[in-house]
Formats: C-alpha cells, sequence, structure tokens
C-alpha cells in the first residue's frame, strides 16, 4: 500500500468534506437574512468550481503523471497546512456568526477588530490562499498548486472587492479597516 497517496487523497478528502460543511452552514446562515445576501453573479460558481479542482485536481495529477512523494516538500506542505488551519480557527473563532462562504451584508454589531482581524481585512482569504499553494505539494502536485493558485488570485481579484464594496456602507467597517492592509500586515 502506498501510505503516502493514501495519506493525500484522505488529506483532499477531508478538505472537500469541509468545504461541504461550510457551504451548509453557510446555507443556514442565509436562510436566516436572506434579504442580506448580496448578488455575486459567476462568482460564487467560480468559487464553488476552484474548491472543486483543490479537491480533485492535485489528486488527479498525481495519478496521472505519477508525481513521487518526497518528504521535504510535504513536511513543509504539512507546516503550512497547520499555519494556515491554526488561522483558520483562530480567524472563525472570532468572526464567529458571521461568517459565510457568500458575501453578506453584517449586522452593524457583526464587525470583527479582534483576533487576526486586529491586523488584517481578510484573514480567512490568506488561508485559502496558503490552502490552495500548499495543498497540492503535499505529494508533488506542482502544476495544480500553480494553476489552482492563478485561479484563486483571480477570483480573489473580483471576491475582495466585492465585499469591500459591502463593509464600506458599514461605519465601523470602515473607521477600524482603512489603515488595515488586506492580506499581510502592512504590505499587501
Amino acid at each position: 500500500m502506498n501510505l503516502p497517496l493514501l495519506s493525500f487523497a484522505l488529506i483532499l478528502g477531508t478538505t472537500g468534506l469541509m468545504r461541504l460543511v461550510e457551504l451548509a452552514v453557510s446555507v443556514r446562515r442565509i436562510r436566516q437574512r436572506p434579504d442580506d445576501l448580496v448578488a455575486e453573479p459567476n462568482l460564487f460558481p467560480a468559487m464553488a468550481l476552484l474548491h472543486s479542482g483543490l479537491v480533485l485536481g492535485p489528486l488527479a495529477e498525481v495519478l496521472w503523471l505519477g508525481r513521487v512523494w518526497n518528504p521535504v516538500e510535504a513536511g513543509a506542505a504539512a507546516f503550512t497546512l497547520i499555519v494556515a488551519t491554526s488561522l483558520r480557527v483562530w480567524t472563525l473563532r472570532t468572526i464567529g456568526l458571521s461568517w459565510n462562504v457568500r458575501v453578506v451584508t453584517p449586522p452593524p454589531d457583526g464587525i470583527a477588530t479582534t483576533g487576526p482581524y486586529h491586523w488584517i481585512r481578510h484573514p480567512n482569504y490568506l488561508v485559502v490562499i496558503l490552502e490552495i499553494a500548499a495543498l497540492p505539494m503535499f505529494h508533488g502536485a506542482w502544476i495544480s498548486a500553480i494553476v489552482l493558485s492563478l485561479l484563486n488570485a483571480a477570483v480573489l481579484s473580483v471576491r475582495i472587492p466585492t465585499e469591500e464594496a459591502v463593509l464600506m456602507q458599514v461605519p465601523a467597517w470602515r473607521a477600524w479597516f482603512a489603515d488595515k492592509s488586506r492580506l499581510i500586515p502592512g504590505l499587501l
């Protein structure tokens, strides 16, 4: 049995399952506040396709192109995924019920300014960037890492401004985040 390949498939499967749970949670929250959902024509389906590709593409690359597992690459990818997961947990604990996979107008008291939001506007997007870059590299799927990262950059180049246009309407968000970077404190 190929333990690295089995581990990789398990990690990808767990990621896919997590994405489905996130979607279910979001659907439930949107049903509670349907009028606050912001239209994102074509954007959300592109995001769903991207995340499906994250689960399926790297495994297909490994199987079809015979990518060899490298323990150093896998260790670096695992470390990055542990950092990303820790940041995700911190982010979700901080934002609480305001988190959603869709763009939703937040309630006036739903602006998080603590935790990772103390330093950056979009810690969860940073998590996704790290995951998309690192997850395929756990088993050397570098084409998937590059292609998915480029597609993610294209999606986020539309998604972040769409979300920020909604958030800018909330005075508390506008005041707190006026001088905060989007993803990396002081840089980006």
